[in-house]
């Protein structure tokens, strides 16, 4: 139902739902550039994903969309920027499980609330995080890392990008159910991080895999293992870290646009079907292909399960004991 308003239906039902409020004085939607927030900075996964829907939806709508990446406390800072946006469907942000889902548990004094402050539009993208170390290191696989770690007691080293973050959970996670301790290094981002793992400072680096496509296809990292519960169609030969000796283990990431809470109905309908449109066609399915990406979900079962995230890594939150504050 959801892909079949789009076009002049939306726009009638636009015309129909719309009484006073700033969208109607506006005309038909949209009629101005769209701010798109990046709450995290160029060259990661979030980015990535947010410039090729960006730049789809110009091409095949004709909107005008600036990107306005705004990183800063485990995407906090751009996500505070797009609550207290105007309601008008002029702002939309790129959400991603650790900015909407861990955040809340991370930080005791968060600037926003995810399920008060925001409106889902549509989830874009399911990613697993990636193991990746530098082509020249020694490792083979996730057993060569944790034995590493039982021969170091504390010099093994892994980089996120930034506390709390999935890729730092995940961390986590692992040397919990390996019985280790790995040295967590924080950056602000996978550009960052890439420079001290190719140079032998770091010894792996947990993100999503939409950073380590294009460094596996140059040849200067390799990855180890992917974190979804089955391997990721782009890198078949890539293992999953449960079948690395961790059964059950599964940590997904997924972004997906949001705008500020109170958004008008029609105009929350219309970008859903256009991003679901775009997200359909055969081009963005084969670019989007990183372990699954549900293109067809419409705001009632993104907010669904934002819900069920958020509870579920409070959970490895508390377990783990991290705390930003």
């Amino acid at each position: 139902m959801i892909r079949t308003i789009h076009g002049v239906a939306a726009a009638v039902l636009l015309s129909i739902a719309c009484t006073a409020g700033p969208a109607c004085a506006q005309g038909d939607y949209p009629n101005k550039p769209i701010r798109f927030i990046v709450p995290f900075p160029p060259g990661g996964g979030t980015d990535i994903v947010s410039r090729l829907v960006t730049s789809k939806m110009t091409e095949t709508l004709g909107w005008r969309i600036v990107i306005d990446n705004r990183a800063g406390a485990g995407g906090s800072v751009g996500m505070e920027v797009a609550a207290n946006s105007a309601p008008d469907g002029y702002t939309l942000v790129m959400g991603q499980t650790s900015n909407l889902a861990v955040n809340p548990s991370l930080y005791s004094r968060l600037p926003y609330q995810p399920l008060r402050d925001f409106s889902p539009v549509s989830l874009v993208s399911m990613i697993p995080i990636t193991v990746m170390i530098a082509a020249k290191a020694p490792y083979k696989s996730i057993a060569d890392l944790v034995s590493a770690a039982k021969v170091k007691p504390g010099q093994v080293t892994f980089a996120s990008t930034g506390n709390g973050t999935i890729g730092h959970l995940t961390g986590e996670l692992l040397q919990r159910m390996a019985g280790v301790k790995f040295i967590h290094v924080p950056y602000k981002g996978a550009s960052q991080a890439f420079p001290d793992l190719l140079g032998g400072r770091l010894d792996f680096f947990l993100a999503s895999l939409e950073s380590a496509i294009p460094q596996v296809k140059a040849g200067t990292i390799r990855a180890l293992a992917v974190t979804s519960a089955q391997r990721a169609p782009v890198f078949p030969d890539v293992p999953t870290v449960a079948e690395s000796g961790y059964k059950g283990f599964d940590a997904n990431t997924w972004t997906g646009v949001l705008v500020a809470a109170r958004t008008p109905q029609p105009i929350i309908a219309r970008l859903n079907a256009e991003i679901t449109r775009i997200l359909d066609l055969p081009d963005m399915r084969e670019r989007l292909a990183t372990g699954g990406t549900p293109v067809q979900t419409g705001p009632k079962a993104f907010a669904a399960l934002l819900k069920a995230d958020t509870e579920k890594w409070a959970r490895i939150v508390k377990e783990a004991g991290v705390r930003v504050e």
